[in-house]
C-alpha cells in the first residue's frame, strides 16, 4: 500500500494547492490555505514535498503565497466528460496516418503488419501508463513541467521542444492533405477537367481560407474539453471512410483499369482469373514482405499512435480525474483506434495489392475520379483532419507558454497570439513543402520516439522515488528497456530513411 499512499495525498494536494483556474472564489483560498498548513508543520515528509511540487515550478514556495495567489493555466478544475475525453484522445491519435497504412502493410505483408501496429499499441498504452503514473506522483499535469522535475530546465525545454516539433509536423501533415485534396474534391464536383488557375483550384490559397474560417476559431477555445463535440464529429468522419474503404473492396475488380482505358470499355471485368483459372498473382494477399519501401512503415506505423502531448492537458480537463480512469480514456481510445487502423489498412490493401499508393484517396481516383462515394469520403477525411487540427495546437501552445512564460497566468491577447503565429508558420511550411512521407518519416523517426518511448520512461525513472522503486526494482528496470527500445527505434528508423535517400529511392516509388 505504501505505493497508493503518495498517490493519495497529491489528488487532495492537486485539487487544492494548486491556484485554482476559476479565478478567486474565497471559498477556494480558504480550502488551499487550510490544506497547506498540515503539510509545512512537516507531520510527513513525503506530504511537504508533494505540496511543494503543486506549486508552479519556477515560484518558490513563498511565505507571502497567501497575499500573491497566481492563477495557473495548466490546472483548474475539470468538467470534460469521460466521453469527450475518449473522443478528443481518439481525434488525437487519429490522424491522417490511416491514410498510409494500407500502403505500409503493402510493404510489410499482413502478418508482420499486424504484429508490428499490435507492439506500436501496446506500448503506447504502456507509455501512457509511465506518464500517469509520474504525474500522480508529483502533482502535475504537464508533460513540459514533469521534464522540469526529472531534469530542471533542460528536461523543460527538451519536452516542449519535441512535443512542438511533433505537433507542427502533425498539422503540417493535415494541412498538407487539405492543400492537396481539397483543389481535386472541388475539382470533381465541378467536373473541371482542365482548370485554367481558377483561385478556387488552387490548394494554396484554400489551405490559409480553412486555417482562417475553422482551425482559428476553433484554436481560440480556452479548454480542450469544447471541442468533445468536434472531435465525435471528426471520428464519425472517419468511420464513415472505414465503411467506404470496406464497401469498396467488393465493388472493385482486382487487376484493376485505369480511368483512362476504363472509359473506353463498357463491361469491367470482375473476375480475378486467368483464362485458365488461376488466380491472377496481383490479387494474393502477401502475408509478410519486405523491400526498401519497409524502412517507412515503422515510423508511419509510430506515428499512427502518437497521442502523448495530449494526454496530460485532457488528463487536466476529466471530470473528477484519477490515474486509473485516466488510463481507461486512453485504452479505450487507443482500442478503438487500433481496430479502425487494422480494418482500413487491411481492406484498402485487399483492394489494390501492390498497386496500393502511399495515400489510399488517389488510389481510387485511378478508377473513377468522379466517383461519387469516394468524393464524399475525401471530404469526410478534410473535414476529420481538419478538425484534428486545433486539438493538436493545444499542447503546442501549452508547451511554448510553459517554455518562453511560465509563471504568466491566463492572458487571452497571449493565448491568440500564439495561436495566430503558429498557424501562419504551418500554413508557410505547408505552402513551400516538400512531399507528405518526408515529412511523415523524418518527424516520426525522431520526435515520436522521444515522446512515445524515451520521455516517459526517463520521466518516470527520475521522478518515482528511490524509497518507493528502487533503481534494480522491476518497474524500473522495465522503463529503462522500454527508454532503450526507443533509441533503438529512433536510430534504426534514420538510418533506414538515410540509406533510402542516399541510394537516390524515390520514396513515392514503390519498391515492387
Amino acid at each position: 500500500m505504501s505505493e497508493d499512499k503518495p498517490a493519495d495525498t497529491v489528488e487532495t494536494a492537486e485539487g487544492n494547492a494548486i491556484p485554482n483556474g476559476k479565478g478567486h472564489e474565497p471559498g477556494e483560498e480558504i480550502t488551499a490555505l487550510a490544506i497547506t498548513p498540515p503539510a509545512e508543520a512537516g507531520e510527513n515528509p513525503h506530504r511537504t514535498e508533494n505540496a511543494e511540487a503543486n506549486l508552479p515550478e519556477s515560484q518558490e514556495f513563498l511565505s507571502g503565497m497567501e497575499e500573491k495567489k497566481t492563477t495557473h493555466f495548466t490546472d483548474f478544475e475539470g468538467k470534460t466528460s469521460f466521453g469527450m475525453s475518449v473522443f478528443n484522445l481518439g481525434n488525437a491519435i487519429m490522424g491522417s496516418g490511416i491514410l498510409g497504412l494500407a500502403y505500409a502493410m503493402a510493404n510489410t505483408g499482413v502478418v508482420l503488419f499486424l504484429v508490428l501496429l499490435t507492439v506500436v499499441a501496446v506500448l503506447s498504452s504502456y507509455s501512457i501508463h509511465l506518464l500517469l503514473k509520474s504525474s500522480g506522483i508529483v502533482g502535475i499535469r504537464a508533460y513540459e513541467q514533469l521534464g522540469y522535475r526529472a531534469f530542471g530546465t533542460p528536461g523543460k525545454m527538451a519536452a516542449g521542444i519535441a512535443i512542438t516539433l511533433q505537433n507542427i509536423g502533425a498539422m503540417s501533415s493535415y494541412l498538407y492533405i487539405v492543400k492537396y485534396e481539397f483543389p481535386l474534391v472541388i475539382q470533381a464536383f465541378l467536373r473541371v477537367d482542365k482548370p485554367a488557375g481558377e483561385w478556387y483550384l488552387n490548394g494554396n490559397y484554400l489551405v490559409i481560407i480553412v486555417s482562417i474560417s475553422v482551425i482559428l476559431p476553433l484554436a481560440l477555445m480556452k479548454q480542450l474539453g469544447y471541442l468533445g463535440y468536434t472531435s465525435g464529429f471528426s471520428l464519425s468522419c472517419m468511420v464513415f471512410f472505414l465503411i467506404s474503404v470496406i464497401y469498396k473492396k467488393f465493388n472493385t475488380p482486382c487487376p484493376f483499369t485505369d480511368f483512362a482505358f476504363n472509359s473506353t470499355t463498357s463491361g469491367l471485368n470482375f473476375s480475378a482469373m486467368d483464362p485458365g483459372g488461376e488466380p491472377d498473382p496481383a490479387c494474393i494477399p502477401k502475408m509478410a514482405n519486405l523491400n526498401s519501401q519497409t524502412a517507412y512503415t515503422i515510423p508511419i506505423l509510430a506515428f499512427a499512435f502518437v497521442c502523448h502531448p495530449e494526454v496530460l492537458p485532457i488528463y487536466t480537463e476529466l471530470r473528477n480525474p484519477n490515474k486509473k480512469k485516466m488510463q481507461h480514456v486512453a485504452n479505450i481510445s487507443i482500442a478503438v483506434m487500433y481496430g479502425m487502423y487494422f480494418l482500413a489498412a487491411l481492406f484498402g490493401y485487399l483492394t489494390f495489392y501492390g498497386e496500393v499508393e502511399a495515400e489510399l484517396l488517389h488510389t481510387y481516383s485511378r478508377i473513377d475520379p468522379y466517383d461519387t462515394l469516394i468524393l464524399c469520403v475525401r471530404v469526410a477525411v478534410l473535414t476529420a483532419v481538419t478538425l484534428t487540427v486545433p486539438i493538436v495546437l493545444f499542447p503546442v501552445r501549452r508547451a511554448i507558454q510553459q517554455m518562453m512564460f511560465p509563471n504568466k497566468t491566463f492572458n487571452w491577447p497571449r493565448h491568440i497570439a500564439i495561436a495566430a503565429v503558429l498557424l501562419t508558420f504551418i500554413n508557410l511550411l505547408v505552402i513551400f513543402a516538400p512531399n507528405i512521407l518526408g515529412i511523415f518519416g523524418i518527424i516520426g523517426a525522431t520526435s515520436a520516439p522521444c515522446l512515445i518511448f524515451i520521455f516517459p520512461a526517463v520521466f518516470y525513472i527520475r521522478i518515482v522515488p528511490k524509497e518507493e522503486e528502487p533503481m534494480r526494482s522491476f518497474p524500473k528496470i522495465l522503463a529503462a528497456c522500454f527508454a532503450g527500445i526507443g533509441f533503438l527505434f529512433m536510430i534504426m528508423s534514420l538510418s533506414f530513411i538515410i540509406i533510402d535517400w542516399t541510394s537516390g529511392n524515390s520514396k513515392a516509388s514503390s519498391g515492387h
